[in-house]
């Protein structure tokens, strides 16, 4: 047995609670300790430290986290307790720092990472990867540079670490109609549009597409049931290479068509955006590889866009925008301020991070390097405000009436409910437009957004000022759906939709196909990444689609920095009308095959927190 010395700081009389006993879990990179009860009975009523032992069987390597839980007690666990952090010695004398500073109000789990961590950045990494690989029972695979012999050897891997949802994508993958499926419910719904009139480069026949001739193009297009997905912004990209290798991506069109029975089905792709006859356009009808190869260097496109556009981007790197220009001009006591904080939490310190550890010169995907550098800039000319408000989005993509569009349903309610919120509790503060004008520090931050976020380029249609109280509401409910219901729709779902390689492969090694009838099972597994790239790529995707365990929920707002009667109340109403989105959702998804979770309230956090 080994002994690791825990000292608790529970605060000076500022911070003063009578909370006294919780549990807490030791974890290292070579283990972690059985879940101890310690507690701070006489130690809180004085402000001292408090030190106890917690046991072991073994050493536990480099610690990387604790997970303390207050204990339920009838009394006393509906008081809450403040951690102001806590001190670790290992057996071997090395002291490890958890700083916290929180009030703790719950007994659930609560997951606090190593201090020092965040600024020895290598180390942190090489930890992650570790423990990630470990906790994946992944290891073994991690350094295996061959390529995969056969499909069977993948399910393998991947029995490693499933979940409910990648479980159905394993075994749906090569339909068409769940390839069609997840353009409007898997992690990147924003690549589809309504499609009126073919583009000049897609030169699709109804020969082609309708051999019965009971259908043309152009009657189905008027009917609004032909879609397209243009990955143009990938065009020109240079691919990465890694381990030496040149991997390769591609800008593909896809075309679908709305069946009779409410399906969307893939009735065309083709893999670069110039016509050619090394470009032929790949058909349903075409031989089973040739047409599963097609859809795979689409997926793995869709994974880049969906990676570096609709998740870093539009999601992590607006909400830090949003979150330094609050900083940087609103004043702590501002209505504004107390509204908009609860949405930037761990949002600069995660993409901090993520600059570091994720974003390297090297990466793992099709597009490292030098080309997801050039998809971000295509990326942030191409952003428009209109594209960043759901209604309009929706509108302006002509996807209003689609059939089995979850995202849509869900997140529309969300905005509207969060929308709500905010105009109820805006219109309390500014009770005119001359109100909003006057507001300086209100100027300047849009100021800040307009000029630092988007580059002050008047085509993406941002205010440069607010003028009315109905600017405001929208821009802020852009916000808030923007760091909280936009991030979760395209980051929940990450692992299940990736974490099976073969449906969204994270890089290819093959160019693509150039004439049709010489592909075979052995060119898909040529194509699909090597192992260790695969085991990676799962480990990343697992990584950035797990909750935190001191996540906060949309609605929840527990610094309680309002005090007034009526955003107190605005706050109670949003979180019921938040509830019953809720009950609605799960009645729903227990009516569908693959339910939609991504936008319930109560697993959408607060703000881009991972």
């Amino acid at each position: 047995m080994v002994d690791y010395s825990v000292t608790v700081y529970t605060g000076d009389a500022a911070h003063y609670s009578t909370f006294h006993s919780f549990y807490i879990t030791l974890v290292g990179t070579d283990g972690e300790s059985d879940c101890q009860k310690l507690s701070t009975w006489m130690f809180s009523l004085f402000f001292q430290p408090y030190t106890h032992k917690v046991e072991c069987t073994k050493p536990l390597g480099d610690l990387l986290a604790i997970i303390i839980q207050k204990e339920y007690h009838i009394v006393f666990s509906k008081g809450p307790w403040f951690v102001a952090k806590v001190e670790v010695k290992s057996p071997m004398g090395d002291i490890y720092q958890f700083p916290i500073y929180k009030w703790i109000t719950d007994c659930k789990d609560h997951y606090y990472q190593e201090g020092s961590g965040w600024f020895t950045l290598s180390t942190l990494q090489r930890r992650n990867t570790l423990t990630l690989l470990l906790q994946l029972k992944l290891a073994e695979w991690a350094e295996h540079k061959t390529k995969w012999t056969n499909i069977e050897d993948i399910k393998h891997l991947y029995c490693c670490h499933r979940t409910e949802i990648s479980d159905r994508v394993c075994q749906k993958w090569q339909e068409d109609s769940f390839f069609g499926y997840q353009f409007l419910n898997g992690v990147n719904p924003m690549m589809i549009q309504c499609c009126k009139t073919l583009p000049e480069n897609f030169q699709v026949t109804d020969e082609m597409v309708f051999k019965d001739g009971n259908q043309s193009l152009t009657d189905e297009m008027k009917k609004g049931n032909i879609f397209l997905c243009d990955y143009k912004m990938l065009d020109g990209v240079k691919a990465n290479i890694i381990d030496g290798e040149q991997q390769y991506l591609v800008a593909p069109l896809v075309l679908l068509h709305k069946t009779p029975d409410d399906k969307l089905m893939p009735i065309a792709i083709q893999l670069k955006q110039i016509p050619a006859e090394d470009n032929p356009v790949f058909l349903p009808t075409d031989s089973r590889w040739d047409w599963l190869l097609a859809k795979t260097f689409v997926r793995n496109a869709d994974f880049n866009m969906h990676e570096l556009s609709s998740h870093l981007l539009r999601t992590h790197l607006l909400a830090e925008v949003f979150a330094v220009a609050l900083l940087r001009q609103i004043p702590m006591m501002h209505p504004l301020y107390k509204l908009l904080m609860p949405h930037t939490r761990y949002t600069p310190m995660i993409n901090f991070l993520a600059r570091k550890l994720l974003i390297s010169d090297d990466g793992f995907a099709s597009s490292g390097g030098e080309g997801m550098f050039t998809i971000l800039r295509k990326a942030l000319s191409s952003m428009t405000y209109r594209s960043l408000c759901l209604p309009d989005d929706i509108s302006d993509r002509g996807l209003e009436d689609v059939p089995n569009f979850f995202y849509r349903d869900d997140g529309l309610k969300l905005w509207n409910i969060i929308y709500s919120f905010v105009k109820e509790t805006l219109q309390y503060y500014y009770k005119s437009n001359q109100m909003v004008l006057e507001d300086q520090a209100l100027q300047q931050w849009i100021g800040d957004i307009y000029s630092h976020g988007f580059l002050s380029e008047k085509n993406t249609g941002i205010p440069i000022r607010f003028d009315t109280v109905g600017e405001l509401v929208k821009f802020v409910t852009m916000v808030i759906f923007t760091c909280s219901a936009q991030h979760s729709a395209v980051n929940t779902g990450q692992y299940d939709f990736i974490g099976w390689m073969p449906n969204t492969p994270v890089t290819l090694k093959c160019p693509p196909p150039s004439k049709k009838g010489e592909a075979t099972e052995e060119t898909l597994l040529d194509t699909l990444p090597s192992i260790d790239v695969t085991v990676h790529g799962m480990a990343t995707v697992w990584l950035l689609s797990k909750v935190s365990t001191d996540a906060e929920y949309l609605g929840n707002y527990p610094e309680k920095r309002f005090i007034e009667d009526v955003p107190l109340n605005n706050i109670k109403v949003f979180k019921e009308q938040l509830q019953e989105l809720s009950l609605q959702i799960e009645a729903r998804n227990k009516q569908l095959e693959l339910p939609y979770t991504y936008l319930d309230p109560k697993v959408v956090e607060n703000s881009v927190s991972v």
